[in-house]
């Protein structure tokens, strides 16, 4: 009995480890929480046609429209990719493998360039109120800032090799190609520096090509941020 309690007590992992894990996995939930719930809020009021930022014919598009158009948006996109790598975490603090370090590369470097251009490009054009704003702030200032708060405070690190930063471009590249692939067959575009119908292809492939030199620049960043920083196993 006695030794079946000492070898007990051997494999129990430290209180400190107890505590620093369960402050890991209580960030990444409440990470999650917050983007799961501004996501159903705004993907509720765009199915039901409320708060919706109607064309200029004054027409609101069907809902499946909406739905597409809705989750067709970067921001939307980068706040997936957080709340995924959010759960994912919470569950399994120490996650690791390439699949899985390039997609929390992509929410890393998505939503920290999503609230840089937002606050610098799109903040000035928009003027929203009510939960529609809320959820807004939310999308580009809370997640971003609670995305690399629990990186930089918890890592895991080291995970970003240049393998992971090449992989990492696929997924810009892809929404690129998706933009002008959606918008081209029905004459919508997500972001005014998308829209062909405006500014011209050539000009939006030179958008497009800033955006992922931006993004896979930020990805550089983390990369040498993620081995100079103290590891976090």
């Amino acid at each position: 009995m006695a030794a079946a309690w000492d070898s007990a007590v051997v494999v129990r992992p430290p209180l400190r480890r107890r505590l620093d894990l369960r402050g890991v996995r209580a960030v990444h939930v409440f990470t999650a929480v917050v983007g799961v719930a501004a996501l159903i809020t705004q993907l509720t009021l765009t199915i039901r046609g409320v708060d919706v930022l109607v064309p200029e014919s004054g027409v609101i598009a069907p809902t499946p429209v909406r739905i597409v158009r809705f989750f067709s948006y970067f921001t939307i996109q980068s706040n997936v990719l957080v709340i995924v790598t959010a759960i994912g975490l919470a569950l399994k603090p120490d996650r690791d493998g390439r699949l899985w370090r390039v997609v929390r590369l992509d929410a890393l470097v998505g939503i920290t360039v999503t609230g840089i251009v937002y606050a610098i490009v799109l903040a000035p054009t928009l003027d929203l109120h009510g939960i529609t704003g809320m959820t807004d702030k939310i999308f580009h200032y809370g997640m971003p800032f609670l995305a690399i708060l629990g990186w930089a405070a918890f890592g895991p690190r080291p995970r970003i090799d240049w393998r992971t930063l090449a992989w990492s471009a696929l997924w810009p590249v892809l929404y690129i190609g998706y933009v002008l692939l959606f918008g081209g067959t029905t004459g919508w575009y997500p972001y005014p520096f998308t829209n062909v119908s405006v500014l011209g292809f050539n000009q939006v492939l030179i958008n497009g090509a800033l955006i992922v030199a931006l993004l896979l620049a930020m990805g550089a960043l983390y990369r040498w941020l993620d081995s100079t920083l103290p590891a976090r196993p």
